[in-house]
């Protein structure tokens, strides 16, 4: 199994081993808003620490962890422009296997500006983008967001993430991948499944999410579990647990 969705930073040390044992054989940790984002300089040191430190922390217990980098909507420093201009050579990294996690929150002019500005930096450069849509007004601001891919990025590369069946109708011809986060107060594992019933797994990956808010290292073993007392073949398991996320990212 592979996480497609984490932030390592804020998780213990203990998490990993118990992702490990559980069959979790890899995760994609994301950069996020782990502190007041004052500056640049907290968000590159953000970033480096999800690059080194957590990597490190989490092989240790036999978990590899992949990184996403970039601004998410609620780190946009007011000299952001610094943390962009370095993102280049930060996606050169052989373990950064995407831009994220990006997006909007409020849809606000500065998260407009900084979410295109990325957009258009890994349509340049072929990157894969790990977009974050929001608790409130979630379908709007998803319309919003769908609107703006169409305009500046190639859908295929792009993960839209913790879709729920708010904005699933939205996504039905989405070219790209989808998440399904299972975490409390978002998704449970049952209603993962209930989605996944309806919509196959043809493009779906499964994330926890997992950070300071209310977590489950282990929502995705728990609703690969909840698939197949549901009776899922184990290819389809098999395929949005782990080789959807393999495929997409090449890891």
């Amino acid at each position: 199994m592979i996480d497609a969705h984490i932030h390592a930073d804020t998780r213990p040390y203990e998490d990993f081993k118990m992702m490990a044992v559980a069959g979790i054989k890899a995760a994609i940790s994301c950069a996020h808003d782990p502190l007041k984002m004052s500056t640049s300089a907290v968000v590159l040191d953000h970033i480096h620490r999800i690059m080194n430190n957590d990597v490190k922390r989490a092989a240790k217990n036999g978990l590899k962890l992949y990184n996403a980098v970039g601004l998410h909507p609620r780190s946009i420093s007011p000299d952001f422009e610094v943390v962009l201009t370095q993102l280049p050579s930060l996606l050169e990294n052989e373990n950064v296997v995407a831009l994220g996690e990006i997006g909007l929150e409020t849809a606000s002019s500065p998260e407009r500006d900084v979410f295109k500005k990325q957009l258009v930096l890994a349509q340049e450069i072929k990157k894969k983008v790990i977009i974050h849509t929001p608790r409130s007004n979630k379908r709007e601001i998803t319309k919003i967001t769908l609107s703006m891919i169409d305009e500046n990025i190639d859908p295929s590369l792009v993960q839209i993430d913790h879709v729920d069946n708010s904005i699933i109708d939205l996504l039905v011809e989405f070219e790209g991948m989808r998440g399904i986060t299972v975490q409390p107060q978002k998704m449970t594992p049952q209603e993962a499944v209930r989605l996944l019933e309806e919509y196959g797994t043809q493009k779906f990956v499964l994330d926890s999410d997992m950070s300071s808010s209310p977590s489950d290292p282990l929502s995705v073993p728990k609703t690969v579990h909840e698939m197949r007392l549901a009776g899922f073949e184990d290819a389809d398991i098999k395929r949005v647990s782990e080789e959807n996320v393999s495929r997409f990212y090449g890891i």
